[in-house]
């Protein structure tokens, strides 16, 4: 069967070059013996991904082909379109060149915990590392599933020493093409392996909703072992996203891509692939621990004589990372899935220092925080920065959402209705004055903050509602003082904090009306698809 589908894909090759399904233990080996990568002291796998350290979104498209040419949002600057004929091209040279390799890895596995909405992913790609790498990543089906697993719903050819030429190929110098008519992605030309996953998942943010009606999440999810109750967590970069969902009191269903379903909440992948920077065992002990035995570290600085990773040197990339299955978490959901989400937190970095540290969202609320997707750079974080910038990434991950964004939006707001979901925006990021003059608000706030609204326990005293974001904001919360709700009372002028305010509160409003002019969420109706 694996023979005749790569036949019928494109490679030609002879079957005993071919790997199918193979061990970590057995791909290590490879790895190691074939020179692609080295052991750490901790039994990590660690590689080099070459020129590029990080996901290249000016080398990704999609095919304009088929139901895409309607269903893809092609207003948004990550879409960008590539024509049939060219990516035929690109994927007929890049499995010519596969057929060619000395050995190619087979992996097959799901991208979904729950089996009903799952899709059926094979991975063919060059490298014993990236095939150790998607192995941990995919959902991994049990010995029975292999069994009968025969067509994949979606295909993924990754060859990274493939360079891709203009004259050749019509791009250049690297290529990740999704085909969403025909479920096929190809990943040429870089060796990031975050590039086959969030390939992977953007398929899947296509699919879910106009397959399945199944709202597809870049967020966080964890469970409360004793009621079962499940929360999800948005955030971009820098907002504590990882850090709060690694809640030594809950349970973690996933930490990156999720699916709401009418049957709950699931996650996508079957592994955790987290960023390296600064790791420490004390400040993130679970992260740490995991990076061992058949995890697979990226772009991490070694020590020469001792093979230890140096997770504060930053001279190959700050992007270091590392990718390793759940099973290396100790509280962990085993099943991947949870209930329908009780409660939803949109996380945010706020270096204004002007939005409160938590406060509550009906519906249009919430769909408009998730239209937004807002948190705030700082200075040092990139070259001209010298006070804080908005950033705005719509449905907190638009590079991987290949619809209109009112489908999620519509989808969220739908959901959260019928289950009566809890809403809330949490800032994470500074008090008593912006970045440079306040400071970072307390973790163990907003640890006591998150539990309260897990729990229920920001309703008990009421809120009043706050003019200036349209939000509204808890009047107490146990272990928390009352002045810190108010960010208004943490400034020494209040005047100097008004203005702030109604700045930043300005600037949603503008981007709000650029991105989505007279959308209207009371009255929004769901979007059709094609």
């Amino acid at each position: 069967m694996i023979e005749t589908i790569l036949l019928e894909s494109g490679i030609d090759c002879d079957i005993d070059r071919v790997h199918v399904d193979w061990s970590p233990a057995k791909l290590i080996e490879h790895a190691v013996s074939h020179h692609e990568a080295y052991l750490t002291s901790t039994g990590s796998l660690s590689v080099s991904t070459g020129a590029f350290t990080g996901r290249s979104p000016e080398n990704r498209y999609i095919v304009d082909a088929g139901a895409a040419d309607e269903n893809v949002n092609w207003n948004s600057p990550t879409n960008k379109p590539i024509d049939e004929k060219t990516y035929k091209r690109v994927r007929k040279n890049v499995t010519r060149y596969m057929s060619q390799r000395r050995h190619l890895f087979v992996v097959r596995g799901f991208a979904g915990a729950d089996r009903q909405f799952a899709r059926k992913v094979m991975v063919v790609c060059e490298r014993a590392h990236q095939a150790l790498f998607i192995s941990q990543m995919l959902v991994r089906p049990s010995s029975d599933e292999l069994e009968v697993f025969g067509r994949p719903d979606i295909m993924v050819f990754a060859a990274p020493t493939y360079v891709c030429s203009r004259d050749r190929d019509g791009v250049e110098p690297a290529a990740v093409i999704l085909d969403m008519e025909g479920k096929k992605i190809v990943v040429a030309g870089t060796g990031y392996c975050g590039e086959i996953k969030k390939a992977v998942f953007t398929m899947m943010n296509y699919l879910l909703p106009i397959e399945d009606g199944v709202l597809p999440m870049h967020c966080s999810a964890n469970m409360d072992p004793r009621t079962g109750k499940t929360a999800i967590l948005f955030g971009l970069s820098g907002t504590g996203k990882t850090t709060l969902s690694a809640d030594p009191e809950r349970l973690l269903i996933g930490d990156d891509e999720h699916g709401w379903s009418p049957r709950g909440v699931f996650n996508i992948e079957g592994g955790c692939y987290a960023k390296t920077i600064d790791l420490t065992r004390e400040r993130e002990p679970d992260i740490f621990d995991a990076i061992r035995f058949g995890s697979v570290s990226e772009n991490v600085k070694l020590d020469r004589k001792t093979r230890a990773a140096i997770y504060s040197d930053s001279s190959i990339t700050e992007n270091g990372r590392a990718a390793y299955p759940l099973t290396h978490i100790k509280r962990v959901v085993e099943s991947g899935t949870g209930e329908t989400p009780s409660v939803v937190l949109f996380l945010t970095a706020d270096a204004y220092g002007v939005l409160p540290p938590i406060s509550k969202l009906n519906r249009e609320q919430a769909m408009f925080h998730f239209l937004t997707g807002y948190t705030a750079k700082v200075a040092g974080t990139e070259l001209g920065i010298k006070e804080p910038q908005p950033t705005f990434s719509a449905l907190f991950g638009e590079p991987f959402m290949p619809l209109d964004h009112m489908v999620y939006a519509y989808l969220l707001g739908e959901k959260i209705t019928q289950n009566k979901t809890r809403v809330y925006l949490v800032n994470t990021g500074w008090t008593g004055g912006p970045y440079g003059v306040g400071h970072r608000i307390a973790l163990y706030h907003t640890r006591a903050l998150v539990k309260a609204a897990m729990n229920g326990e920001l309703d008990v005293a009421g809120y009043r509602h706050d003019d200036v974001f349209d939000v509204d904001v808890p009047r107490d919360c146990p272990n928390v003082p009352s002045k810190i709700l108010n960010p208004r009372d943490t400034w020494e002028d209040g005047e100097a904090y008004d203005k702030a305010a109604a700045e930043l509160a300005g600037k949603f409003k503008e981007n709000f009306e650029k991105r989505y002019p007279g959308v209207d969420l009371n009255s929004m109706t769901r979007p059709r698809h094609r």
